[in-house]
């Protein structure tokens, strides 16, 4: 799941005046659903050099927002804010190497944009990184890394973190296999609403 506009701006607040109000202009005009305004606005100030510009149109044309639809035009413009230090763009751009959206899949390009996000303290980049690992895509696979990186997101609440992580605490993957640790893991999720963590949680429950 890719990350949309950032609403709120620090990057603003530190930009020069011209692009940091068409910046706000933009976030300003797709709070009201005026995408036409918002991409125009977005566009003047990625034009100016803002990065977290560049992110919000981009994910215009990945959504089709105020503009037709263009993933190739979306990648080039995650490019140039990840490029940019925006780290949110440099996460959606993985995703887009990861599934081959406007660009050729190349999950080992994937692998290196999840890394540099994670690095920056990127939850949901050291996720995807983690599932990387698990999987054996564009790395090789490596349960001890994936489970670390499982616990540490985990740790800083994304529930999907703490369902995986019980999944291979569940089956003895990267770690030492407990049922009770799975359960809990499992508990954790559920209680942030993952419906799938609620329903191994009730099975492995039932099974002890």
């Amino acid at each position: 799941m890719k990350k949309f506009l950032q609403l709120l701006s620090f990057l603003a607040l530190c930009a020069p005046l011209s692009y940091a109000d068409d910046l706000m202009d933009g976030i300003n005009a797709y709070e009201k659903r005026d995408y036409g305004s918002a991409s125009a606005s977005f566009q003047t100030s990625c034009e100016s050099g803002n990065a977290e510009a560049c992110y919000n149109l981009a994910n215009m044309y990945d959504a089709g927002l105020g503009v037709t639809k263009d993933d190739q035009k979306a990648v080039t413009l995650f490019t140039k804010a990840c490029d940019g230090g925006f780290m949110d763009s440099c996460y959606n751009l993985g995703m887009m190497y990861d599934k081959g959206e406007g660009v050729k899949q190349d999950a080992t390009k994937a692998v290196s944009l999840y890394t540099k996000t994670c690095e920056s303290g990127h939850t949901r980049g050291c996720y995807n990184l983690a599932l990387m690992f698990y999987k054996g895509q564009g790395v090789q696979k490596d349960f001890v890394k994936a489970s670390g990186l499982f616990q540490k997101t985990c740790e800083q609440g994304y529930e999907k973190s703490c369902y995986n992580l019980g999944v291979m605490y569940r089956d003895g993957q990267g770690v030492m296999k407990s049922k009770q640790q799975a359960l809990e893991l499992f508990k954790k999720a559920c209680d942030q609403n993952l419906p799938i963590a609620c329903k191994n949680y009730e099975k492995l429950k039932s099974g002890m």
